[in-house]
């Protein structure tokens, strides 16, 4: 069983940058690809990020491509979403998952996803 725990969320302007952090207690990252997720108040969840095992891997959502950047520390069991150029349709709780994967597999769809944080609220003032 792993637990996952978000951080790093808080009221940003426009234009700002923003690092969330997502830390696993009670196991390790070892054997998982993981991913960044939000919900924005009234929509559904949708797909933000996700890496590989490997971390060579890195798939984007269209929205964040080319400003928000993922990575892994497994030694720290923590990963990371790195955001800039915030804009206020970025405002959502952001959810970290982790999903038991292949080496270089990354998963896109929540459903393949095992383990699940709180979530974090990211809010983007204009």
């Amino acid at each position: 069983q792993v637990h996952l725990v978000e951080s790093g969320g808080r009221l940003v302007q426009a234009g700002g940058s923003l690092k969330l952090s997502c830390a696993a207690s009670g196991g390790s990252f070892n054997g998982y690809a993981l991913g960044w997720f939000r919900q924005a108040s009234g929509k559904e969840r949708e797909f933000v990020a996700t890496i590989s095992w490997s971390g060579s891997e890195k798939d984007y959502a269209g929205s964040v491509q080319g400003r928000f950047t993922i990575s892994r520390d497994d030694a720290k069991n923590t990963m990371y979403l790195e955001m800039n150029s915030l804009k206020p349709e970025d405002t959502a709780v952001y959810y970290c998952a982790a999903g038991v994967s292949s080496w270089t597999r990354v998963l896109s769809a929540p459903e393949l996803y095992h383990y699940w944080g709180q979530g974090t609220q990211v809010t983007v003032s204009s």
